[in-house]
């Protein structure tokens, strides 16, 4: 597998990158939801220490990986209205190397690979599975605020956790890219040192995990150099005055 430090030694870290990130819920159903979550290390140069949801930057390699499924609507079609024409695809290819190198987990259907199957990948595709994007959920966009090391323009995904292949409590195949992966209940997370995107995030999730009604549009925080400001939140377009 090709060390994920490498992969970021080749690109410009001062550009906005595409980035998925999966937000995993386990027992959704139940009266106190559990999401899967690790905390990133002290050295890390983008949010140390802090706990986050599995995810990182789109590679470039991810255009070129096809998918057991694709996204279903209306998921596909905001993903495509929100910047992602060209890379809606890739952003799901990228959420599911991302869940399986940072946890393990398989987001996946059974099936073989027709093409020459790239480093970064061999290990997923030893599994004896494809890419499946077919369970996830766009959830939210966020660009990250200028001033910061790393800069992402991020879609986050939600799944659930019954979706995924394999023992939800096994993280012995994760990277190091995170420690202390552990389910935490919705009640407690925010006892935990989240990123603020996260704990917004966090709030949209649990507001929609209560609702029989789906969300109208998908939540955008966009951050640039003239503003920061909710687009839309909590299903709805924001003015100003909110």
């Amino acid at each position: 597998m090709t060390q994920i430090g490498e992969r970021e030694s080749q690109v410009d870290k001062t550009a906005i990158r595409n980035a998925a990130t999966v937000i995993v819920v386990r027992d959704g159903d139940s009266d106190d939801p559990r999401v899967l979550m690790g905390q990133r290390g002290a050295k890390a140069a983008f949010m140390p220490n802090k706990f986050v949801f599995p995810g990182g930057a789109m590679d470039a390699g991810d255009r070129e990986i096809a998918l057991g499924g694709d996204i279903a609507e209306p998921c596909r079609g905001r993903l495509q209205a929100d910047g992602g024409a060209d890379v809606w695809r890739a952003l799901c290819v990228a959420a599911a190397r991302e869940l399986w190198e940072e946890t393990g987990l398989i987001l996946g259907q059974r099936g073989t690979w027709d093409d020459a199957v790239p480093d970064d990948w061999q290990s997923f595709a030893a599994t004896g599975h494809l890419p499946d994007a077919s369970a996830l959920t766009f959830v939210f966009r966020a660009l990250t605020p200028p001033g910061r090391p790393r800069r992402f323009d991020a879609r986050f995904f939600l799944v659930e956790a019954e979706a995924l292949v394999g023992d939800l409590d096994d993280f012995s195949r994760a990277s190091d890219e995170l420690s202390h992966l552990q389910w935490i209940p919705l009640s407690q997370v925010r006892s935990f040192d989240l990123p603020f995107i996260t704990e917004v995030v966090l709030a949209e999730v649990t507001a929609n995990l209560r609702s029989e009604t789906p969300p109208e549009s998908t939540p955008f925080f966009r951050n640039d150099d003239e503003e920061s400001l909710f687009l839309r939140l909590h299903g709805r377009p924001m003015s100003r005055a909110d």
